[in-house]
């Protein structure tokens, strides 16, 4: 995506059109990037000027490929000279530099100064969702920062959601789509998307999927250690890097999506089709207690075997557990799981979506 231009309308800051800054640092993956960059482009499609701050742009000359009217997307180093909008956003706890944080303090207005986290769902959010740290001392004294924690309830800060997005993957002919860029499955096989990490335990998931399958690889290592992998009856094709306008166009294309992370988790579930999750592994086990919450509230209204089922396969799938004939069931019985996962998404559809809560945690217009 190349850079707006200095003059765009997303830098220009008019009284009628409140300025977001959403800064972003690329770790080890472009998740939360990607998390950042829908963030910004759904506030500019809701008449926000929003910019998006970041240590590296060079991924979304992938994800958004076009311009986005109101969004301007800046270096980090270039924040050093700017004038802070209405409502900051430091996303999962980068820092904003000193400079940017004093201007912000210098204003006559003072922004709404917002952090928001990782989403999970552990009851842990719930209870910080909304949590304030005032600044006693250093560039930003005077100022308070809140703290916003995406969830699964109202009780949370909800999930990205662009307005018409369900619509839109209800609409979406997926084998007219796959067709066009010649991934189409054979007659009689079913498609699956997948994105894991490297550490993914692929070859038994292989055993545990069986014949008649059309694997969709996505960039990363799995591209090249699957397929000496693949079973009889299973076929892969690599995919290129994707939109995300298009990576959702694929989501909704598949029997099956495997996601990692947090943006195509999110993503995968306003698919409405089943979904495999392959969380992010941390060393101190934590990943473990988080997969466990999200299995409760996800499941929770789910018949009994299809919750003991998938809940045995995700635990397989992210090393928690061995593979068991109950893991490898879970992959037998998908209509079942599509029906609870069009359940699921409904019921999160009811709710008020990230970026409307999150204007109205601002105390700005265009909130829910």
């Amino acid at each position: 995506m190349p850079d707006t231009p200095a003059e765009s309308p997303a830098d220009m800051q008019t009284p009628d059109r409140p300025t977001w800054d959403i800064f972003c640092r690329v770790i080890d993956n472009y998740g939360d990037l990607g998390v950042c960059l829908r963030l910004a482009r759904d506030l500019a499609r809701r008449g926000v000027q929003a910019r998006l701050w970041s240590d590296d742009l060079s991924p979304l000359a992938w994800m958004q490929p076009e311009p986005v009217d109101g969004l301007a997307c800046r270096p980090w180093a270039d924040s050093v000279r700017a004038e802070p909008g209405d409502v900051v956003v430091e996303t999962f706890g980068c820092e904003l530099p000193d400079s940017f944080v004093a201007a912000m303090a210098a204003r006559s207005s003072t922004p709404a100064w917002i952090n928001l986290e990782y989403l999970s769902a552990e009851s842990y959010v719930e209870r910080s969702h909304g949590l304030t740290s005032p600044q006693f001392s250093g560039p930003g004294a005077g100022l308070e920062k809140r703290f916003f924690y995406p969830g699964f309830n109202d009780r949370t800060g909800g999930l990205l959601r662009e307005p018409g997005l369900i619509d839109a993957a209800d609409a979406h002919d997926g084998g007219a789509w796959l067709a066009v860029r010649g991934w189409a499955p054979a007659p009689g096989e079913r498609v699956l998307s997948l994105f894991a990490y490297p550490h993914a335990p692929l070859a038994a998931f292989l055993d545990a999927l069986g014949p008649g399958w059309l694997l969709l690889l996505c960039p990363g290592a799995p591209q090249q250690a699957l397929p000496p992998l693949l079973r009889p009856g299973q076929r892969a094709i690599a995919l290129p890097r994707l939109s995300q306008a298009d990576y959702d166009r694929l989501l909704w294309s598949c029997d099956l999506n495997l996601v990692r992370g947090e943006d195509s988790f999110v993503r995968a579930q306003w698919a409405g089709r089943p979904m495999l999750w392959q969380i992010y592994f941390q060393d101190d086990g934590a990943h473990g207690p988080k997969l466990e919450a999200f299995l409760a509230q996800s499941m929770a209204g789910a018949p009994a075997p299809l919750r003991a089922r998938w809940g045995a396969l995700s635990r397989a799938w992210n090393g928690l557990a061995p593979w068991t004939p109950e893991a490898a069931e879970a992959l037998r019985e998908l209509p079942v799981a599509a029906a609870h996962a069009r359940a699921w998404r409904a019921g999160l559809a009811a709710q008020a979506d990230l970026t409307a809560r999150l204007q109205a945690f601002a105390g700005l217009p265009g909130g829910a």
